[in-house]
């Protein structure tokens, strides 16, 4: 089979369109041998990690490990690049991926994304391969139980100084039946040639359970600790969807977010900023419809 993924956005605080397809953008082919992707492709390690998040990756309940935490002035993590590109890992530009077949629960995946030599964006960075992503994830999907593990590493760089973003986590789920267990474990880790290591470690644990076969509420708790800066957030998501039919549901989210010694986590809505928060802790409302055409 041939196939496409063409994914853009909707701005929810101005109404403008972002449909230049700058999410996911891919072709793809698939068989009896797998699947095989080309193009801006979400990364494996971030799709790893998305499997275990109740929230989806989206709202402001979700999980925020994957975020640029080059932004915050540590002595390896000022890898802020100016070529074009991710500074994050949840995507990547000029990917090629392999997905395995499911051989009785089992899958794994591989991707590599090519730097771009004649961007002159990534020409004035002066690193050779600024933009270079490899990663990929093995898990197990069998009845009520699903563990994956990933890693990935993003090549970036500034003023000359070669950097490295790399990503490791293990996530697992257990569903019971009348609840659902889910649990994920992250390093993300900034390397530089002479400037040491800096570390973010992220973890998170939730439950989902079914309300009158209707509903589902979901909690989770999450705790970034941010080694490189010697400074932690305390996150707290309570979630409610209601389902109005198979393709219509309505949802609402309350977010809690606690930083402590200096740390500026910010909630995901649109127009705060982190500069802003440094210290400051935060409570967000989200309520929504949901529909699926």
């Amino acid at each position: 089979k041939a196939g496409f993924w063409l994914e853009g956005e909707l701005f929810g605080d101005t109404g403008g369109s972002g449909l230049d397809f700058k999410r996911e953008s891919t072709v793809r082919l698939s068989g009896n041998f797998g699947e095989v992707r080309l193009g801006r492709e979400t990364t494996p390690t971030f799709r790893a990690g998305s499997k275990y998040d109740l929230f989806s990756s989206t709202g402001i309940g979700q999980f925020y490990g994957y975020r640029d935490w080059s932004g915050l002035g540590d002595a390896a993590a000022t890898a802020k690049v100016a070529f074009q590109g991710d500074l994050n890992t949840i995507r990547a530009n000029n990917m090629l991926s392999y997905s395995t077949p499911n051989f009785s629960g089992f899958t794994a995946n591989i991707s590599y994304a090519f730097d771009e030599k004649a961007n002159a964006n990534v020409a004035a960075v002066g690193v050779a391969k600024a933009g270079r992503y490899v990663g990929g994830n093995v898990g197990y999907d069998n009845g009520p139980l699903s563990v994956t593990a990933a890693y990935g590493t993003l090549k970036m760089g500034l003023a000359g100084q070669a950097f490295d973003r790399d990503e490791m986590s293990i996530g697992a789920s257990y569903n019971f039946g009348v609840a659902k267990v889910v649990g994920l474990a992250q390093q993300v880790k900034y390397k530089a040639d002479g400037l040491g290591t800096d570390k973010f470690n992220n973890y998170m644990l939730g439950v989902s359970a079914p309300v009158g076969g209707v509903g589902e509420v979901k909690l989770a708790y999450a705790l970034y600790d941010q080694k490189a800066d010697d400074t932690k957030a305390h996150q707290l998501s309570l979630g409610y969807v209601h389902n109005l039919s198979k393709r219509t549901a309505l949802y609402s989210t309350v977010a809690y977010m606690k930083n402590k010694d200096g740390s500026s986590m910010a909630l995901n809505a649109k127009g705060v900023s982190n500069a802003a928060l440094m210290g400051k802790n935060q409570t967000g409302v989200q309520v929504g419809i949901r529909h699926a055409f």
